[in-house]
């Protein structure tokens, strides 16, 4: 049985920094051992895990349980509830992702240029491992297992600071990948997590843990990810929330719009991916809009709409300037009328979060200019927003969707996760 969730915080703060400084230091021993292992035995410690989560279905299933009890009791919203919810199919992904990045080619030590200097030098830019790599997130416990795994392929050891709503579920799965770390013979402190649900913990984490933390990526909401970046005294991986958008085009296949609004928005609203506002071309009014709105409703959904829709289509609310810039993770979704292509790429660069936008059109000049004139992290021709994820990039899986645009954007898999240096070698050249 798991401890209580109470039990964690009975820890004074000088206790607490302490605990916190040991994590660091633990890591950067650790991050020193994987940076030079074979991909052969991570790839073996991989497996193990994934087995080791098989083998724990039952566990996780309960400590699951008793997240989601903490949560109804909490009154979390059913999008939040869906977040943090594990079945047996969930868990059978989340150990299949395991072994998927297993099998992805090792990101470390590869030459990613070389070149030769007319003084004979010969200069090498290799991929190398970033450190210690500190994960804190909200409500997904799987991301336990896809952080853990990924900065592990890459030859990084993390620390992960899990959300208070997710805690027995979290470490129940961080025993099975430590459990995989030590059938393979390698350091557990490879993987660890904060035994401590104090929010405090995280404070420590931005400060650097004594300089042993190299990078923090913060997976959550917008009030998370901003307490992150302006605290942080070590470099960010800016994952922000996915205020996502689909435009309607009027030369779209209606029943091709109609599949992907539903989709976007209504597969699993509460995923960064999830559409949050609908934008239809005037020009598509009388042949698209009625339609789609129609499905959106038969599906569940409530409509916030533009006055030009609330005048042609009566089952909608009035849209306030606030839903614009919502990501609601429900289902709920803002409509409005765009002129043209042009008009949709002027809302998206106003409102948009620079996570993913999706077109649904046939004319490939409309096309490019939809993809040449925003500049978020992904953007999609004819086809769903919720692709928006590292599986389906064939990443195996993926730490988050990074929105900004230093060193890493969009999915963030293994090789995002590394860094590189030069390996120059010469005969005895000195400089004149």
């Amino acid at each position: 049985m798991l401890d209580s969730i109470n039990s964690s915080n009975e820890i004074d703060g000088k206790q607490l920094q302490a605990q916190m400084l040991e994590l660091g230091r633990k890591a950067r021993k650790a991050a020193n051992i994987l940076a030079t292992i074979p991909a052969k035995l991570k790839n073996t410690a991989l497996i193990n895990m994934s087995e080791a989560i098989k083998a724990d279905r039952e566990k996780i299933l309960h400590a699951n349980a008793m997240d989601m009890e903490n949560g109804r009791n909490s009154d979390m919203t059913a999008a939040f509830l869906d977040r943090l919810k594990l079945d047996n199919d969930r868990i059978g992904s989340m150990a299949d992702g395991l072994k998927e990045i297993a099998e992805l080619d090792d990101p470390v030590s590869r030459i990613l240029a070389q070149w030769d200097r007319p003084n004979g030098l010969n200069i090498k830019r290799v991929s190398t491992p970033l450190g210690v790599i500190g994960v804190i997130y909200e409500s997904r416990p799987n991301v336990t297992a896809d952080a853990g795994a990924l900065c592990f392929k890459a030859g990084n050891a993390v620390i992960l600071r899990g959300g208070s709503d997710s805690y027995h579920t979290s470490r129940q799965i961080h025993a099975c990948m430590t459990n995989g770390l030590k059938q393979a013979g390698l350091p557990e402190d490879a993987i660890q997590m904060v035994p401590s649900t104090d929010r405090a913990a995280v404070g420590e984490m931005l400060k650097g843990l004594d300089s042993n933390i190299d990078v923090i990526v913060p997976r959550g909401g917008k009030g998370l990810v901003a307490r992150v970046q302006e605290d942080a005294r070590v470099p960010v991986f800016a994952h922000l929330e996915g205020l996502c958008h689909v435009y309607i085009d009027q030369s779209a296949d209606l029943q091709m719009a109609i599949d992907i609004v539903i989709n976007s928005k209504m597969r699993r609203t509460g995923i960064c991916g999830s559409a949050e506002t609908l934008l239809i071309d005037k020009n598509a009014i009388k042949t698209h809009l009625c339609p789609i709105l129609d499905a959106l409703v038969d599906a569940g959904c409530l409509i916030r709409a533009d006055e030009t829709i609330q005048k042609l289509y009566e089952n909608t609310t009035p849209a306030t300037s606030d839903d614009w810039t919502t990501e609601y993770l429900d289902t709920i979704i803002t409509a409005g009328i765009v002129d043209g292509v042009e008009g949709a790429v002027s809302h998206i660069n106003q409102y948009s979060s620079n996570h993913t936008e999706a077109i649904v059109c046939e004319d490939l000049d409309t096309v490019a200019t939809f993809f040449n004139n925003i500049d978020s992290a992904i953007l999609l021709h004819n086809a769903s927003t919720q692709f928006a994820d590292g599986g389906e990039f064939g990443m195996g899986a993926e730490i988050g969707i990074a929105t900004g645009k230093m060193h890493a954007r969009g999915p963030v898999g293994v090789e995002q996760l590394t860094s590189f240096k030069y390996l120059v070698d010469g005969a005895g050249q000195t400089r004149p």
